[in-house]
């Protein structure tokens, strides 16, 4: 049975109790069905629900209950109408560029995307038949001139991974509505917390829900999110035939993850700011990009579409790569990881890591250097977390 009341609650609450299902047993907590079929009470029962006339589950490769719970959550957090759970962020990613478009069809993406985004849009894409374009996204013109009579996706991530670009979502949708295109946004580094596409005019939303969502590290997820309508015609034959499913047990474990998540990303948040201040002061460091800041490229378009920074930092180290390696080792608290979004403070250098498949070239383009790092603020004493990036600094200069 659900529990669900038709309220005007705010995200903290929806993310307690949104779309809980209970069995007869009561339970407070999210029950997880770890199942893979389902028992129908009769032959003409079985084909009412394939028929789509009796609701109800067929298969755990189309639908499963914890899952549906976690779908619900997130819909009602993002102002969507309908989702689709999935087994990793990259999974939302492939089947949100993919599942709507054929060969003979063109793709414009934001230059500025995380490897494997990239490599979808790139070298897959194309593999299929499918034109793809990169731009520089933060300028509105660059989409305008790249596009074609055969445009029909937009992909952008805004922040951008590692650099922290913001993209005019809203300038970006009203372009592509007016050729009938549908922009995809990767909200990961803002979360549904600090920045609303769908609101913005963007017609698609993915997550890797291993981020923020778990954000404690334990277990991968992905989701994609839109209305009913575009799920309908274009992801739900997808998503059944080629079975990215999110586990039941990885959609417990983000539901619990969606408890806490208002409390991690105001913490997380509140320690980035603080941390991107403190490094704009150090002689060490030759840039700082936090959204949250004034000096911020697109600081206009940050307070327009953003309620809050972020909980990354991107930053160069003056001395490149062997002065960028000296920090990271001398850092005490901060995990040496490709990780972000979670409850510990985490550091990446994305050259030799997540953007190390680039030409040197292309990450040049993009402001990846030997020296660029990025911060992922977790949940510990902003004291201990400044101390421990000063001493590091001192010890690698």
């Amino acid at each position: 049975m659900t529990i669900e009341k038709k309220r005007n609650w705010k995200p903290a609450t929806q993310l307690v109790h949104t779309g809980t299902l209970r069995s007869d047993f009561g339970e407070t907590s999210e029950a997880i069905y770890l199942t893979q079929g389902y028992v129908y009470e009769s032959a003409e029962a079985a084909e009412a629900r394939f028929k789509g006339e009796l609701p109800g589950f067929i298969y755990s490769r189309y639908a499963n209950p914890t899952v549906d719970m976690f779908e619900k959550r997130m819909c009602a957090l993002e102002g969507a109408e309908d989702a689709r759970a999935m087994a990793s962020g990259m999974a939302a990613v492939a089947a949100a560029v993919l599942c709507s478009l054929k060969a003979g069809d063109h793709i414009v993406a934001a230059r500025a995307l995380f490897g494997s985004c990239r490599w979808v849009v790139e070298t897959l894409a194309p593999r299929y038949g499918i034109e793809a374009t990169l731009v520089d996204g933060t300028k509105v013109e660059n989409w305008e001139k790249a596009l074609r009579p055969n445009t029909k996706l937009f992909f952008l991530e805004s922040p951008t991974n590692p650099t922290l670009e913001v993209v005019d979502i809203a300038a970006v949708s009203a372009l592509a509505n007016s050729i009938g295109a549908k922009v995809v946004v990767d909200n990961v580094f803002a979360t549904p917390l600090q920045q609303r596409p769908l609101e913005l005019g963007a017609h698609v939303v993915v997550y890797s829900a291993t981020k923020h969502i778990d954000g404690q590290g334990r277990c991968l997820g992905g989701i994609v999110l839109s209305d009913k309508k575009w799920i309908d015609e274009n992801l739900h034959d997808y998503f059944r035939h080629t079975g990215p499913s999110l586990s039941p047990f990885n959609a417990w474990t983000l539901l619990k993850g969606l408890e806490t998540l208002p409390l991690r990303v105001r913490q997380q948040t509140e320690n980035a700011a603080k941390v991107a201040d403190f490094l704009a002061e150090r002689p060490e460091i030759t840039r700082v990009i936090y959204p949250g800041r004034p000096d911020h490229p697109q600081a206009d378009i940050v307070k327009k579409q953003m309620s809050g920074g972020s909980t990354l930092i991107c930053l160069d180290v003056k001395g490149g790569k062997k002065a960028a390696f000296a920090f990271q080792n001398a850092l005490d608290i901060f995990l040496i990881t490709n990780n972000l979004g979670d409850s510990k403070s985490l550091i990446t250098h994305p050259a030799t890591t997540t953007h190390k498949n680039l030409t040197p070239e292309a990450r040049a383009e993009l402001g990846i250097g030997d020296g660029t790092l990025r911060l992922s603020l977790g949940l510990e004493d902003i004291d201990d977390l400044l101390t421990d990036i000063d001493q590091a600094l001192r010890a690698a200069a």
